[in-house]
């Protein structure tokens, strides 16, 4: 059956989602199974875009050339780099959409159940994500477009060619630049997934937050947080091959570029490492991106902790309730002493429904002291998260993974250009 496309904001056309979902574009990074002849257009693109001309264009340039502006030391591990990433990338949205789809993969199937709220936010968060991802490469493309114009330019009869000079060189430079937009394209698209994908989770705890505010039973706030605790560990076991090897891939490439770069005789300018710069810099981007939607996630899934242990505080102390009072407003509940310690409390930059320093107010007829504390309890004992085959991911985490790779690049560079 023929999925329903995601109806976005009319000026959200070209966002992630629709490009994704439409018939005439989708065929470049997804081989979807249920039309066999775009499938097949989209692992013949793969195959020739990812492994059949890059290494046709370094075997095609490894000639000597005469000057030393125009040497490609470095290449080697551009191509194999963007290559394994791109090939990392297109297995990972093959398996993810032959398996679940992408509607329900990217949690679009119950996206009509949830609130307008939610709604609006996530297409918000569609047109951000859909910015950050052409903000990045646009400048980066720009920057190689403009590194391999001179380089071929600047060659001359230097550089390999076949028949023609210019033609055979403008074919040369619009293929090398053809791979690199599809490769580095490939692997942000799927860590800007991830990052819709908790995105939407996020929306979700936030709105779950207002739970606290009304007149509810612990029945339906436990089934509320089983739903999200449930969702988040999907998307762990989803995701959790891909961040791994994310992760070792990075950290292998990178140390790869600092040994190559850094022993004796290595020519190191602008010429010969720029574009290794501009792959460095795209590869951590995208690790970026997948650890701080990891991180931020699982730091607002556990301060629900925190929140309902201060709407146990509220509605235990007895400030808070008028015993005599009969109205279903709650900030009718709260003595004028707490209300102007509530009203003066200043919003912070980092604020938000998880995570601030107001009141909550409480309904007279709330729940009992003991479903309360059994409630809280229960949070403290079950902390979600994004988790990496047990491993919880989240801000310390990411600090530990930060001081090994930086430990072993002072080791590294101890071992090659011999200081400390």
């Amino acid at each position: 059956m023929e999925e329903n496309p995601l109806h976005l904001n009319p000026n959200l056309h070209y966002s992630i989602i629709n490009i994704l979902e439409s018939k005439s574009l989708s065929w470049i990074f997804i081989a979807d199974h249920r039309h066999p002849w775009r499938a097949t257009l989209s692992w013949i693109t793969f195959s020739l875009l990812t492994f059949a001309l890059p290494v046709f264009s370094y075997l095609a340039l490894q000639r000597p050339v005469y000057h030393h502006d125009h040497l490609r030391p470095f290449d080697w591990i551009v191509q194999v780099s963007l290559s394994l990433f791109s090939t990392l990338s297109f297995v990972s949205l093959w398996r993810f959409t032959r398996k679940y789809g992408l509607r329900r993969f990217l949690f679009l199937d119950k996206l009509d159940s949830l609130g307008d709220k939610i709604r609006r936010n996530y297409l918000e968060e569609v047109q951000r994500s859909t910015m950050l991802l052409c903000a990045f490469i646009f400048p980066c493309f720009v920057c190689d477009v403009i590194f391999n114009i001179w380089w071929f330019t600047s060659g001359g009869a230097h550089i390999p060619y076949i028949y023609n000079l210019y033609l055979s060189h403008a074919i040369a430079c619009f293929i090398h630049l053809t791979c690199w937009l599809y490769r580095t394209s490939l692997f942000l698209l799927v860590c800007v997934l991830f990052k819709l994908t908790c995105s939407l989770q996020i929306l979700r705890l936030e709105d779950f937050a207002h739970v606290f505010e009304k007149l509810s039973d612990v029945g339906p706030i436990l089934v509320q947080h089983l739903t999200i605790k449930r969702n988040l560990r999907v998307i762990s076991h989803r995701f959790r091959a891909y961040i791994v090897l994310t992760l070792i891939l990075v950290t292998t490439s990178q140390f790869a570029s600092l040994l190559v770069t850094t022993v004796d005789g290595a020519v190191v300018n602008v010429s010969t490492t720029g574009e290794l710069a501009l792959c460095s810099v795209t590869l951590v981007f995208g690790l970026y991106i997948c650890q701080r939607s990891a991180a931020k996630i699982t730091h607002k899934a556990q301060s629900l902790t925190s929140l309902a242990t201060k709407w146990h505080m509220c509605a235990t102390t007895h400030n808070f309730v008028d015993m005599g009072n009969n109205d279903e407003n709650p900030r009718d509940n709260i003595t004028p002493r707490m209300a102007d310690l509530d009203s003066e409390n200043e919003v912070g930059d980092g604020d938000d429904e998880l995570d601030n320093t107001n009141f909550i107010p409480v309904y007279k007829n709330t729940i009992s002291y003991q479903q309360r504390q059994a409630l809280v309890t229960y949070f403290e004992n079950n902390e979600t998260g994004i988790t990496v085959y047990g491993f919880m991911l989240d801000r310390s985490s990411i600090n530990t993974v930060f001081a090994i790779q930086l430990s072993l690049a002072l080791w590294l560079f101890d071992k090659t250009i011999g200081f400390g």
